[in-house]
């Protein structure tokens, strides 16, 4: 009985607290929970432009969908075949399965969420992802998540990581600064687009030879 009044008022809170995920269909985001993360962690603002859909670059938008979700039109949310391959490496080599978060996935936790794997994280996770697919067009989950990702140093969003690192807007980036942003993702507290490294010159030339291959996202973007 005790449990399951806890599980009431976990969930009565969980409701009470719920984000009007409707709302972004229409309103634009000014801070997310990995930005105010960020500021108390460093105690300094971050910097972010909101951008439209159409003034952000083709080449980012491909690159970031060969990098991080390749089929990202085509799912609910969730890419089962990339969490089969996840699990499979882990097993095999012994370690802890890689990430295979979607785009969605990546944008409830940036927008909402921490960092951390808890079980309870978790949940709300695939809650908000499933309430991010079913009331937003592809679109429009695309285009929230280049603006609010973080490109490292207190940089989110295109805009502003295009208008730091290569002095231009996003609209105007080329393939290979395209590729530069969407490898840093992964990995903002340690990579710059602007490395020089080995290990990240390796990432950006991944994205770039999948970024060609990969001709077909042209129509769905």
């Amino acid at each position: 009985m005790l449990l399951l009044i806890a599980a009431g008022g976990w969930l009565l809170v969980e409701v009470m607290l719920w984000p009007d995920v409707a709302a972004l269909a229409e309103s634009n985001v000014d801070r997310t929970a990995f930005m105010e993360r960020y500021r108390a962690r460093h105690g300094r603002p971050v910097a972010l432009t909101w951008i439209a859909y159409g003034d952000i670059a083709d080449t980012l938008k491909r690159a970031v969908l060969v990098a991080e979700d390749i089929d990202f039109f085509g799912h609910d949310g969730f890419a089962l075949g990339e969490i089969r391959q996840a699990l499979s490496e882990a097993i095999r080599e012994g370690k802890l399965p890689r990430g295979a978060s979607t785009i969605s996935q990546q944008l409830a936790k940036n927008l909402w969420l921490s960092p951390s794997r808890t079980p309870r994280r978790k949940l709300r996770e695939v809650l908000l992802t499933r309430a991010l697919e079913r009331r937003l067009e592809k679109k429009r989950i695309l285009e929230i998540y280049l603006n609010v990702v973080d490109f490292g140093d207190g940089t989110f969003g295109c805009e502003a990581a295009s208008r730091r690192f290569f002095g231009k807007p996003a609209s105007r980036l080329s393939t290979n600064e395209a590729a530069r942003l969407a490898a840093v993702l992964p990995r903002p507290s340690r990579w710059s687009p602007e490395g020089s490294d080995a290990a990240f010159l390796g990432a950006v030339r991944r994205i770039e030879r999948r970024m060609q291959r990969a001709r077909w996202l042209r129509r769905e973007i």
